[in-house]
């Protein structure tokens, strides 16, 4: 099969993606084999490319938002998929499902925790294995590359919102806008919110104010009222300042990235003082991914899906890199 592997991780610049052609892997016991139809593209792809994620996996094929088709079923893999059913391969593929984190609801945080695209090949190819109980069923009225974004984009943006802690009605501030924001936005704008985007990009601003928000402006800008939570999805550790002095007293922020440059340092009164408070977001649990898919399942959401061949996965990633993506683009395969 086709497929693109992490050769040796650098700069987008350094090729670090590798073509090539390999067996079709085979389902395990408990797995599921899928014929990938489209998979997203992830900044946590770009970093697993360029290094900024500790190798886990040399030579690892990338994605884990992946659209798909189970094609064979592995021994012991229960009753709940069968062979045509379409399924979604997300970023969390393992837990040990006992240890402490595990068993008060929280597996995001399970020290044997394991992820697609890093520990495991994922969706850069044209077949993929996944748990099958970590398969995830998918919403009707969706086209598969509108799907692929919601599996990791729409996922972890879900996440960061509830740990953002966004009281009913309040006013978001949202930092960078790129895949995972833009379904976060429409997410918070459904149950009532008042949302706020700071992004470089000037068409990122012009999407936000398409999808409803109330203004966008320059990234480390101030927003024009005070906010009540703020979520922060661009990497740059710089912007953990301006959001923390635009929150209001008792706001939150919730950092969503997997990997942030280094954060300046705080001044206690103006970035913490009146219980201001930042909070990292980590991987997600099964049940944050059936509620955000429940949740897409009952208010429809605009996907903004630039699309690539699968051959074109490097250029994609290149794209993203150097940000000239709006929306979460899509390998279709």
């Amino acid at each position: 099969m086709r497929a693109w592997q992490v050769h040796r991780p650098g700069p987008m610049s350094s090729r670090p993606l590798v073509r090539a052609t390999v067996a079709v892997p085979q389902p395990g016991p408990g797995e599921l084999l899928v014929a990938v139809q489209a998979c997203g593209v992830c900044r946590t792809d770009l970093h697993v490319a360029e290094g900024d994620l500790a190798v886990h996996r040399p030579g690892v094929i990338p994605g884990h938002e992946v659209v798909g088709e189970v094609v064979a079923v592995g021994a012991d893999a229960g009753p709940g998929f069968a062979v045509g059913d379409r399924v979604g391969i997300a970023w969390l593929r393992h837990t040990c499902g006992s240890c402490r984190y595990c068993l008060r609801g929280q597996e995001n945080l399970c020290p044997q925790s394991r992820y697609t695209g890093w520990d495991a090949d994922g969706g850069y190819a044209e077949f993929a294995t996944v748990p099958s109980a970590f398969a995830l069923r998918l919403p009707a009225g969706y086209a598969d590359t509108e799907l692929a974004p919601l599996l990791c984009a729409g996922i972890i943006g879900f996440r960061a919102l509830l740990r953002a802690d966004l009281p009913r009605g309040g006013r978001l501030g949202i930092y960078g806008f790129g895949g995972s924001a833009h379904l976060t936005a429409q997410v918070a704008l459904a149950d009532g919110a008042e949302v706020h985007v700071m992004t470089r990009g000037e068409r990122a601003r012009e999407l936000a104010l398409a999808l409803g928000a109330a203004s966008a402006q320059g990234a480390a800008d101030p927003p024009p009222v005070p906010l009540d939570a703020a979520v922060l999805f661009a990497p740059v550790g710089d912007l953990v300042l301006p959001a923390l002095e635009a929150l209001d007293r008792g706001g939150t922020l919730a950092i969503a990235g997997i990997h942030l440059s280094d954060i300046p340092v705080l001044n206690y009164q103006r970035h913490l003082f009146q219980e201001r408070q930042v909070r990292s977001v980590t991987a997600n649990t099964r049940a944050d991914a059936q509620a955000f898919l429940d949740f897409a399942g009952r208010h429809r959401l605009q996907v903004t899906h630039p699309r690539y061949s699968l051959d074109g996965a490097e250029d994609a990633l290149r794209d993203l890199a150097e940000g000239r993506i709006a929306g979460a683009a899509v390998l279709v395969v």
